[in-house]
């Protein structure tokens, strides 16, 4: 990627974080003067409490959609990883620390079967995932015996409040992992070759890129993320449920392209997939506070997912046609 495009990529997603930014401004504002109780420090802490896993599997969804690659197993994943701290934990007596540990190499070794049979046989992500999906979660079940072991306050290190108004350190850390994924993306030579196989892979291999040791770790890295998102769900809920990480793989995705991160790989902005998560935390909080039923808060979140699709696509639509 030459320096030119490489800082007209950057000028792009400070405007569209932007826009973001001022959407969430909008959205705070709106449920502010239309529901009684939403504009309050309470329901702003508990919604950042609420989103460390979310944000954290989304970070790996941004990566891996960058290099115009898709994950849907990181919600089981997330599920296996709480289930193997939870066995380990409540039924091994393995310190916690430990368990931990052995959690995050299981989303990471997850993580790598993805992108090792991505890159050996040239499947599509989408099936591979898509096996890993019920693979992950029918083992998640198995470990626990489809029970859910209840931890208590021996996990609940990562959800405790902090001296930040009661913000929990795995909300501090999920924002971490944002920071280190921009620079990673923006600053870094693998960032720029990720975002070179997302745009071009031909080009990207001709270029002297090794095409398969990025698209391996990048599954490695999502895999990974996915593993400390089921730490941080299992210390949010003092409990390991298998059950858990149900359909946030789409959450992620929405995340990832409300903020701004193109489906077809080439672009993207971890930070703006930070808005995404928080967007859509707002508006799902929002709409519950004014009592709306859980079928319209899934309408109304998914016709916000469809226009930011069309957002992304249509300028290419248009750029498309000019050109014709």
């Amino acid at each position: 990627m030459s320096r030119a495009s490489s800082a007209t990529h950057r000028l792009l997603a400070v405007g569209n974080n932007a826009v973001l930014l001022a959407v969430l401004v909008a959205l705070v504002a709106l449920f502010g003067l239309t529901a009684e109780h939403f504009f309050s420090t309470l329901t702003l802490r508990t919604v950042a409490n609420q989103v460390p896993a979310l944000l954290t599997v989304s970070v790996g969804m941004t990566l891996v959609l960058v290099a115009a690659g898709i994950d849907l197993s990181v919600g089981s994943v997330l599920s296996l990883a709480a289930a193997v701290l939870g066995v380990l934990v409540a039924d091994g007596g393995v310190p916690v620390v430990l368990a931990a540990l052995i959690a995050m190499t299981t989303g990471l070794a997850c993580g790598l079967v993805n992108g090792w049979i991505v890159t050996r046989w040239r499947v599509p992500a989408f099936i591979v995932t898509l096996g890993m999906l019920e693979v992950a979660r029918g083992g998640a079940y198995l470990v626990t015996d489809s029970q859910t072991r209840y931890l208590g306050p021996v996990v609940a290190g990562l959800a405790r409040p902090t001296v930040f108004g009661g913000i929990s350190t795995s909300f501090l850390l999920a924002v971490a992992f944002v920071a280190v994924g921009e620079i990673v993306l923006r600053r870094t030579v693998y960032g720029r070759h990720l975002t070179a196989l997302g745009a071009n892979e031909e080009a990207a291999r001709l270029s002297g890129i090794d095409v398969r040791r990025v698209r391996l770790t990048v599954f490695a890295v999502a895999g990974l993320l996915a593993g400390i998102a089921g730490l941080f769900q299992t210390a949010y809920l003092e409990s390991s449920d298998p059950n858990a990480g149900i359909g946030i793989e789409l959450q992620a995705i929405a995340a990832v392209v409300i903020g701004g991160t193109s489906l077809m790989g080439g672009r993207g902005s971890v930070v703006g997939t930070f808005f995404g998560v928080l967007i859509i935390a707002i508006l799902q909080t929002g709409l519950a506070q004014l009592g709306a039923s859980e079928p319209s808060k899934r309408v109304i979140t998914g016709l916000v997912i469809v226009l930011a699709v069309v957002a992304d696509v249509a300028p290419r639509r248009l750029d498309r046609s000019r050109a014709d």
